[in-house]
């Protein structure tokens, strides 16, 4: 368990400084101060009692920020350790500051930053940690700092881009069903009570209405369950090799919303590949830890498959093209990237070419899904009030042939 420590001391040169640095004991404070020139004259251990600082998960979007101002610290000449102290205390996030202070620690007892930051997967990605590797070994790390930050940057607004299309028509879709289980507890009894004071046969619609309104009062915790099971099922089927395969063909099938997912696969794959040469990673490294990013098996596994052929000697446009996953588009351009030399920039406009058609797809969906749920929720709760006003139709119609 880390403790956070507020220290006073005094450098070499007989400079008051202060901080608060978070280690594990007294002993390895005194270490890292040293390594510092510092002599400590005051050190008080930090109550939690203070401001709590959020753990919470660390998004693409904290780690664009976190490399960009890292990349202007290293470009303005700060040592590694000075940037990463500062960096630290900057993050409003516990488990981030924690990492970071960490690889500081690690750094200053001789570890290079790649090393650091790969004991820390589930924040520093292969992706990132390569590129930063690549980076130390060309003496351009505030370089590639830099084009990591941009590619976080696009990275976050591609996911954001792919979740607002799936927004709208999941809130439309809840607020239907919401609707439609109101009426089947609230309003549907109050009719069924009335139809069962006049007796006679009701209509088909209106016995499946009061049918289902019963289930949803009376055995609502055999749904409940019936539903967490399906749930349960779903997220183990999913965590197999196998079914996660299934689901993401199925997804990509998906008529509108396959088709982003497919322009969002392209854009990742060819954004991150790009990137990844560009900065001087090993193609066959670059293609292994972009299938891991894809986000999608189907793609990894073709981006997999094009790893292995081009170890046997191939080019990357041949196992792409045979794949299936890859618009003829993207083979061709990549195939001439290869061709000139120029792969990561042939990379580079694909990748930007495919954001803005995941943008345009997003629109498209947006028009269309809007007048279609609209259909369908007024389909649910329609469908409901003529179930329940066929029987009053049909005692009017009775009555009026009487008189």
């Amino acid at each position: 368990m880390t403790v956070t420590y507020a220290w006073k001391g005094k450098t070499a040169a007989g400079e008051a400084v202060t901080g608060e640095t978070t280690v594990e004991n007294r002993k390895e404070l005194a270490n890292v101060l040293r390594k510092r020139r510092v002599l400590a004259t005051d050190v008080k251990e930090k109550k939690a009692a203070g401001k709590k600082r959020k753990r919470g998960s660390i998004k693409t979007n904290d780690l664009a920020i976190f490399t960009r101002q890292f990349a202007t610290m290293i470009n303005a000449g700060l040592p590694i350790v000075q940037c990463l102290d500062t960096l630290a205390k900057q993050v409003s996030k516990e488990r981030f500051r924690e990492a970071i202070q960490q690889v500081t620690r690690d750094v200053e007892t001789g570890s290079t930053l790649a090393e650091a930051l790969g004991k820390h997967k589930s924040i520093f990605t292969d992706l990132y940690v390569s590129m930063v590797e690549a980076g130390e070994s060309g003496g351009i790390l505030d370089v590639i700092l830099q084009r990591l930050s941009v590619f976080l940057e696009k990275l976050d607004a591609l996911k954001r881009k792919v979740k607002t299309a799936m927004v709208y028509p999941s809130v439309v879709l809840t607020v239907a069903v919401l609707a439609t289980v109101f009426m089947l507890v609230f309003i549907i009894p109050t009719f069924a009570k009335m139809f069962s004071d006049f007796g006679g046969t009701l209509p088909l619609p209106t016995r499946i209405v009061m049918t289902l309104s019963g289930v949803l009062r009376g055995q609502w915790y055999v749904l409940v369950g019936l539903v967490a099971a399906a749930v349960f099922a779903f997220k183990r089927y999913r965590a197999t090799e196998k079914g996660k395969l299934k689901i993401d063909a199925i997804l990509l099938r998906i008529p509108a919303i396959g088709d982003i997912l497919r322009k969002a696969a392209v854009a990742r794959f060819t954004r991150t590949l790009g990137t990844l040469i560009s900065s001087g990673v090993p193609i066959l490294d670059g293609l292994s830890i972009t299938a891991r990013t894809a986000g999608n098996m189907v793609v990894h596994n073709a981006v997999m498959q094009t790893r292995v052929s081009i170890r046997e000697g191939q080019t990357i446009a041949e196992p792409l093209r045979n794949s299936g996953v890859f618009p003829p588009m993207v083979v061709q351009m990549i195939a001439i990237g290869e061709e000139t030399g120029a792969l990561d920039e042939m990379l580079e406009k694909i990748a930007d070419f495919y954001e803005q058609e995941v943008d345009a797809a997003v629109d498209a969906l947006t028009s269309i899904i809007e007048p279609v749920m609209i259909v369908v929720m007024g389909g649910m709760v329609g469908g409901m009030v003529v179930a329940m006003y066929l029987p009053i139709f049909r005692m009017v119609n009775v009555i009026m042939a009487n008189q």
